[in-house]
């Protein structure tokens, strides 16, 4: 717990988020979270103000996955404490420590994170379905049932597809996935789950070999 702690408190945007607390409780007035689940922004920011480690830890076993990073607590905080920007450390921290309650979050995330690898796109309308996405509540059960006909009813040409909702460029494929390397996302994807990363570490090997194909069949093409 304490390693856990020291990670928190090691990011370089701690200090920049944490910077006080008058406990008025501004932060957990104004956010949404907070009406539906039980979470408190302002609970956050006092637990790593008093750091308090054991609470911290129980803190992120589940009350963290609750935040929907709106940022709405850092635009009114007087102290300009981020206390969403605090739970995106937390997160973090607790992927790199493979917590089980981030593996739990994320597992339903896989299929959109394969999606993304795959495609460039982050979701379409034949993924949305009621028991994937439990969170976005009763409504998406309305609009579930009648995305294939809405969906072809978009006039633009490229937006008539279920699978995409446009295509992307091999080139810019091949970016996105330097990208996601050189920043951890992929790193973290593997700490998180193994046989997803498997999976989609074969995906971006083929696609990096279609490229160089493709330049060369270009260099090929300039010197003709």
């Amino acid at each position: 717990m304490q390693q856990i702690f020291d990670d928190i408190r090691g990011d370089f945007r701690y200090d920049h988020d944490l910077n006080g607390c008058l406990n008025c409780g501004i932060c957990t007035a104004t956010c949404p979270s907070a009406q539906f689940y039980d979470y408190s922004p302002r609970e956050i920011v006092q637990l790593l103000w008093t750091e308090n480690v054991e609470q911290i830890y129980d803190a992120m076993q589940e009350k963290i996955w609750a935040c929907a990073q709106c940022m709405t607590c850092a635009a009114r905080c007087p102290f300009k404490n981020s206390p969403g920007g605090l739970v995106a450390i937390m997160r973090e921290v607790a992927i790199k420590h493979e917590m089980q309650s981030a593996k739990d979050v994320l597992r339903p995330f896989g299929r959109v994170m394969l999606k993304l690898i795959t495609t460039g796109n982050q979701l379409s309308p034949d993924m949305i379905q009621p028991d994937h996405f439990p969170d976005w509540g009763p409504n998406i059960q309305k609009v579930e049932g009648d995305l294939q006909v809405l969906r072809k009813a978009i006039p633009v040409k490229t937006l008539q597809t279920v699978e995409t909702a446009w295509e992307v460029s091999l080139k810019t494929s091949v970016e996105m996935y330097t990208i996601w390397e050189m920043t951890g996302v992929l790193k973290s994807l593997e700490l998180m789950d193994e046989n997803l990363f498997d999976v989609i570490e074969d995906f971006i090997d083929e696609k990096r070999e279609d490229y160089e194909d493709w330049l060369e069949e270009q260099e090929e093409e300039d010197d003709e």
